[in-house]
């Protein structure tokens, strides 16, 4: 039950950036450490084909700062 995901900036995750695995996989997990977080999604200056979800980038959080790179805040409801 997700939506709204992506365009308004991109989003920081909780995985590092490596290769993903070449044949089709549902929710895939980047590298457990790196020097770059995955970004995914767009923001209001990509172009459309950026903006979906499947989009991802690499940053260094330390250091790439811009008004166009943020976070989501969830809450993992638990029944």
């Amino acid at each position: 039950g997700l939506y709204d995901m992506a365009g308004n900036v991109f989003e920081w995750c909780w995985d590092w950036c490596a290769e993903y695995p070449s044949y089709d996989e549902t929710d895939p997990r980047g590298a457990s450490k790196g020097a770059y977080r995955n970004m995914r999604g767009g923001s209001w200056c990509s172009e459309e084909w950026e903006c979906m979800i499947i989009n991802h980038d690499g940053a260094a959080p330390d250091e790439d700062r811009d008004g166009f790179i943020g976070f989501r805040v969830v809450k993992n409801y638990k029944k």
